[in-house]
């Protein structure tokens, strides 16, 4: 049953017998407002975290996800408790742009991400380099899904699909149309077994109709794209993990329009690997590519070389991150000044009891 969760490869290394101590591994299958799911080699139970875990927690990564291996004991034939959460593999989170510091684990342990844009609906380049960079930095696997080609006609597809090859490489795309079943052979074709797949996307761009249609039947409520705001409706108000008929695994998650960088440099170099390979050639070590002298990638910008829409997004993406590095480095300070601050008024009041 584990493995048919998803317990194989890296994560068999990282949790052995012995760090159960006795106790029930599990496996958090959906997350609907710290109230949990989680399906062990016994069943699916409904699960809480204990006292300690939500006390000793400091920030929202502390506590479970969808797709979290956790410690369990279990409490009766329905319910369990959440003892402990262990090593993730990858984690993808989502930091509101206009909320400083705040992140929500969106999902973990993901072996691949399919970014998914609708042609035709909210079709955003820039946020498809966005969810790459997120990918990235995660160590997790893109793969770019252009669904509802049935509303539109070829050429509209293949325009599509020519200006995302022109600004992403290295990265598999698949056409689908979950209305026509068109794309969808490749696309089970693709799906491994016991590896674990999230969905990220806007809402309305179909993720969870395509989940119904791998699924074979109508597992997750969906919803049609407003006709007048043309915007996607909120559909999945939660994460949830589903196994597949091939036994591959995927994770449907809420739409989401905004999605901030994390503290993670490295998931946009590897996004922009061209800018970020000119930018070798720059005259100085610390350039900021924006308006240095001997600039390599200002050079190369300059003769089309990319795109200056490319080159906006690169640059407000390295701003965001740079942002948001900040704000943690300052929370983690205050954190500490706090716990220091904490042990001395601990400590002084044991020597003046004693």
């Amino acid at each position: 049953m584990m493995q048919e969760l998803g317990f194989d490869g890296e994560i068999t290394n990282l949790i052995s017998p012995e760090d159960l101590d006795g106790h029930v591994l599990g496996r958090v299958i959906i997350e609907h407002k710290e109230r949990y799911v989680v399906q062990t080699d016994e069943g699916t139970f409904s699960a809480e975290i204990t006292g300690n875990l939500r006390f000793t927690a400091e920030d929202r990564k502390d506590f479970p996800a969808v797709g979290d291996w956790v410690k369990l004991i279990m409490m009766d034939e329905e319910t369990a408790i959440i003892l402990e959460v262990f090593p993730r593999t990858s984690v993808i989170e989502r930091k509101a742009v206009s909320k400083q510091a705040q992140t929500q684990l969106i999902a973990t342990n993901i072996d691949y991400a399919f970014i998914v844009q609708a042609v035709g609906h909210d079709f955003n380049l820039k946020r498809i380099e966005r969810y790459l960079a997120i990918c990235h930095s995660s160590n997790i696997t893109p793969i770019i899904l252009l669904s509802k080609i049935d509303l539109v006609d070829d050429s509209e597809v293949d325009s599509t699909l020519k200006q995302i090859k022109v600004r992403v490489s290295n990265v598999e795309i698949f056409a689908v149309s979950s209305e026509s079943g068109t794309g969808f052979e490749k696309l089970e074709l693709l799906l491994k077994k016991y590896k674990t797949y999230c969905f990220l996307g806007s809402s309305g761009v179909g993720k969870s109709t395509i989940v119904n249609r791998l699924k074979g039947e109508n597992h997750l409520k969906t919803n049609s794209v407003s006709s007048s705001t043309n915007k996607g409706k909120h559909t999945t108000t939660h994460r949830e993990l589903i196994v597949l008929p091939n036994q591959s695994i995927v994770i449907d998650t809420p739409g989401m329009r905004e999605v901030g960088m994390s503290d993670n440099k490295e998931g946009i170099e590897i996004t922009y690997s061209i800018i970020e390979s000119l930018a070798t050639n720059c005259k100085f070590n610390d350039c900021t590519h924006t308006e240095e002298f001997g600039c390599a990638v200002l050079k190369a910008l300059e003769a089309e070389e990319f795109s200056q829409d490319e080159y906006d997004n690169y640059q407000k993406l390295l701003r965001e991150q740079a942002h948001y590095s900040r704000t943690v480095a300052e929370k983690r300070k205050k954190g500490k000044e706090l716990t220091k601050l904490y042990r001395s008024v601990q400590e002084q009041r044991r020597k003046d009891k004693y």
